[in-house]
């Protein structure tokens, strides 16, 4: 028996190829963890065959902006991502990343959303563990300024000093000497909410030798988001680091709207520096709960709870209701917890959504106890429900927003699309069928339509089930 020529050979499908180009009807062959071969291949001798007729074969899904640090450590076979066609996940996100931070105690929030103890002395340690590990989805990761300021500041109410700084500065230079690929930072958390600009722009110094992305969780999002937004534009100019604008959106009745003003100021400002936005596919977010933002929003609902885990999944009014007692009175009892916030507009979603230099990042929190569904459900409703059933935009720009673009924003050069040579991370999926109905009463309802996910050739997700198989490994920019 002659040896095979390819490992697998995908036939049939519907190539939608991740650059934005109009889908094409192809075979896929894919040999050595790398795509070997392109067109018609219906004679090609492979160890494996799948027909994918009536599906769509495109690039594994790249989540811009996820909270999987302590996940791929804690959940490597990560369900809620392979089982909607991710293969590579952008963490460190916020401010927040679990090194290089060790703690004996619970970390201050919103440092504990990610974990309830960090051990990672340096980047290395965290690559070591990920290693061992041995996850379901590659992954690459920035380093958090708010871990840098809990590492090096005992008191993180006020300004870093130029001793802090210094650490700090040392503390990111290390970290992207080992493979982190940027800077990220969360003004609007208490642990960095007393950080100035000249803060940043100290600490982030060593963008300007190593290079590396600068995402920013801007210091406001309501009344004075326009002036955040000009903050971290100034930061990223003088780190000469491509900016991505965090989950953005306008939070609060009075702002809702707004995003054609702030997007119109990013267009202009995209003009003179290289930055993007990313973006879930929901007009609720979530994350601390914070008891001084009760008045903001509409609805509450409790995604976990250390002193009242029999909150989770409740409605903080039904909460108050029960305690005789307000619901900002309910929501201080309650801490530490999380939240989902009943804050944004529908519009906004949709106009941020379709902004052609936006990516798709989920944000889930996969320790919440009642989480978000964004966090089972992102990237299928993205494609069912915006792209297919409101054609919002087109399948093909849908996909090049989670493939494509964000490799191309985060420097991942041999991801994001289907082309001889490239990594053969794949996801194939059924168009007409593909959803995502996690919901708010149910987020951890399996995505649908997902029939097939490989990761370097290798089939993480088969007929929509997971298969056990892993082989994740750290994506190290090439500098």
């Amino acid at each position: 028996m002659p040896h095979p020529d390819y490992d697998l050979v995908i036939h049939g499908g519907t190539l939608i190829d991740g650059t934005g180009a109009p889908r094409r009807r192809a075979d896929l062959a894919v040999r050595d963890g790398r795509i070997a071969a392109l067109g018609e291949l219906g004679d090609a001798n492979a160890r494996r065959h799948l027909d994918a007729d009536g599906l769509v074969v495109a690039p594994g899904f790249i989540d811009s902006h996820a909270h999987d640090d302590h996940a791929l450590v804690e959940t490597p076979d990560m369900p809620f991502k392979i089982l909607q066609g991710v293969t590579t996940v952008v963490n460190g996100n916020c401010g927040l990343s679990l090194a290089p931070l060790v703690t004996g105690d619970r970390p201050p929030a919103p440092l504990d959303l990610l974990g309830d103890a960090y051990r990672y002395p340096d980047f290395a340690a965290y690559r070591a563990a990920l290693d061992a590990a041995d996850p379901a989805v590659h992954s690459v990761s920035m380093v958090g300024h708010a871990t840098l300021r809990v590492r090096h500041m005992g008191d993180l109410g006020r300004e870093a000093n130029d001793s802090e700084i210094a650490a700090m500065r040392a503390g990111l230079d290390l970290a992207l000497r080992q493979g982190a690929i940027g800077l990220s930072s969360g003004t609007f958390y208490p642990p960095a909410a007393a950080a100035t600009e000249a803060e940043l722009i100290a600490i982030g110094q060593p963008l300007l030798t190593h290079g590396g992305v600068y995402a920013t969780h801007l210091r406001d999002e309501g009344d004075h988001i326009v002036p955040a937004i000009e903050e971290a534009l100034r930061v990223g100019a003088a780190l000469r680091a491509p900016i991505v604008f965090s989950h953005h959106k306008l939070v609060g009745q009075a702002n809702h709207g707004r995003s054609a003003e702030t997007l119109a100021r990013l267009a202009q400002a995209s003009a003179s520096q290289p930055l993007c936005i990313d973006c879930y596919p929901y007009a609720a977010s979530s994350t601390m709960l914070r008891p001084e933002r009760v008045a903001l929003c509409e609805r509450i609902l409790v995604t976990w709870s250390t002193p009242h885990p029999e909150a989770s999944g409740r409605d903080l009014r039904d909460i108050a209701r029960d305690w005789q007692c307000t619901p900002r009175e309910a929501a201080q009892r309650l801490l530490p917890a999380g939240a989902v916030y009943f804050i944004m507009d529908e519009q906004d979603v949709r106009r941020i959504l379709a902004w052609p230099d936006t990516l798709v990042g989920s944000d889930g929190l996969p320790r919440d106890a009642r989480p978000h569904p964004r966090l089972w459900g992102t990237f299928p409703r993205v494609l069912g429900h915006y792209a297919r059933d409101q054609q919002l935009f087109s399948l093909e720009t849908a996909v090049q927003k989670m493939t494509g673009l964000t490799a191309a924003r985060f420097g991942l050069a041999d991801r994001g699309t289907l082309a001889v040579g490239q990594a053969a991370d794949i996801a194939v999926f059924d168009a007409a069928r593909i959803a995502g109905p996690a919901s708010f009463d149910t987020p951890e309802a399996r995505p649908v339509g997902v029939e097939h996910v490989f990761l370097a050739g290798v089939a993480t997700v088969r007929h929509g089930q997971p298969t056990g198989a892993r082989g994740g490994r750290y994506l190290a920019p090439r500098r």
